[in-house]
């Protein structure tokens, strides 16, 4: 099977997915986001994680304890982070422009459900490429379309916002001397945050994703 035809049948799953997350007629908006929240709410409590304030998460150094599992909720997003690794590297300057190369799992929240992937599988030799701007502490990015697992999917240049909700915390470098590494994070990203089908949908998704400064 082709890559093209095997990215066909994912974005199929992938819409009939939204379907099936997607609720009746019926369902409110406020319906819609009411569940949103409790899967949400679910799987914090499921995972036994421990949600931090920012001013905690602050006065931490902007780290995350993993083996307590920690999650920091950032107020302007709603996005939940932890941080897995730092990176190596340094932050993305304000006025810079760069490539970020990323990996990264996505979990429907909702179904409990993988959605994509080019961890592991076909994709694993995909790495997904997206040019991304810091303009006085705002982030935008876009996938460069042919290079991208999410742009084959979701047939969009867009990042969805909450990818780069860490660029402000995490180092964004490529490793250079043994010991050093790639950034990695956790999200969690409700639909405002997310790709287009998240938002139609109004479901979550859970990120794994690493972050590599391009050539």
């Amino acid at each position: 099977m082709t890559m093209k035809k095997i990215a066909y049948f994912l974005m199929t799953l992938v819409a009939a997915v939204t379907v099936f997350s997607s609720c009746s007629d019926d369902e409110t908006y406020a319906d819609q986001k009411k569940r949103e929240r409790n899967a949400i709410n679910r799987y914090i409590s499921e995972k036994g994680i421990k949600v931090l304030k920012e001013s905690e998460f602050e006065a931490n150094g902007c780290v995350t304890d993993t083996a307590k599992n920690e999650f920091v909720y950032l107020d302007d997003s709603n996005v939940y982070m932890q941080i897995i690794r730092k990176g190596c590297g340094k932050k993305i300057e304000k006025g810079e422009t760069t490539t970020v190369l990323c990996r990264y799992e996505e979990y429907n929240l909702l179904t409990d459900s993988l959605q994509s992937t080019n961890m592991i599988g076909y994709y694993i030799s995909v790495v997904d490429k997206m040019n991304v701007q810091n303009t006085s502490g705002t982030f935008t990015a876009s996938f460069e379309a042919g290079e991208s697992l999410m742009y084959s999917l979701y047939g969009s240049t867009s990042v969805p916002s909450g990818w780069l909700v860490p660029f402000t915390y995490i180092n964004v470098g490529r490793p250079e001397k043994e010991g050093d590494e790639i950034a990695k994070v956790r999200l969690i990203v409700p639909h405002t945050q997310g790709h287009q089908y998240a938002t139609s949908g109004v479901y979550p998704c859970l990120y794994n994703i690493t972050y590599e400064r391009g050539r």
